[in-house]
């Protein structure tokens, strides 16, 4: 990873890609490159540098890139987010229960730790692309965002209702004043 610019990742990551095009080949491809530049460590949380390494070899062959899993005698700078909580919430859904729907749900919940919309934490092209992942990868979570709510929204009202904590200020979303905020437009 030395040998290229942070900045030109995702290209150099997609030009050894297998499937270049695939949703969750990009959705790799953006969430370690996301971390670089962030200088987040590790890239994909939850995977160990096995775990990680059977990633790159079958989605990014010849790529040399450690995932720097944190070490113990670090400060746990995760300690009260919902990272876990998303990933077993994406784990239970999952289409086809493969080891690369593993790894996806840990790309995914990483990216949900950051600030931005879900489909810019994980550098996808636009939020097409993450719907299109989710519903192949996650079907039935995805049919549940039936009105199209923001993903990251979506995580947590589901972790929410699975925990019987009431965070809507409406029953009903169409008559909530935060109506645009979880369903608004996601250009920027």
């Amino acid at each position: 990873i030395l040998s290229t610019s942070i900045l030109h990742f995702p290209s150099f990551a997609l030009s050894l890609a297998r499937h270049p095009d695939d949703p969750a080949t990009l959705a790799f491809a953006g969430v370690i490159a996301q971390s670089l530049r962030a200088r987040r460590q590790p890239l994909i949380r939850g995977l160990n540098e096995d775990g990680f390494r059977n990633l790159l070899d079958t989605f990014f062959p010849g790529l040399d890139c450690p995932n720097g899993a944190s070490r113990d005698d670090q400060p746990k700078l995760f300690e009260c987010d919902e990272y876990d909580d998303i990933v077993a919430l994406l784990l239970a859904h999952r289409a086809y229960g493969e080891e690369m729907e593993s790894w996806l749900a840990h790309a995914i919940a990483t990216a949900s730790m950051g600030e931005n919309h879900l489909w810019q934490d994980m550098g996808l092209p636009n939020r097409t692309v993450l719907s299109a992942l989710m519903r192949k990868h996650f079907p039935s979570l995805a049919a549940l965002n039936d009105q199209d709510m923001k993903w990251k929204k979506f995580f947590y009202r589901q972790l929410c209702e699975l925990a019987g904590v009431l965070i809507c200020k409406s029953p009903r979303c169409a008559e909530c004043c935060d109506y645009r905020i979880c369903f608004g437009p996601e250009d920027a």
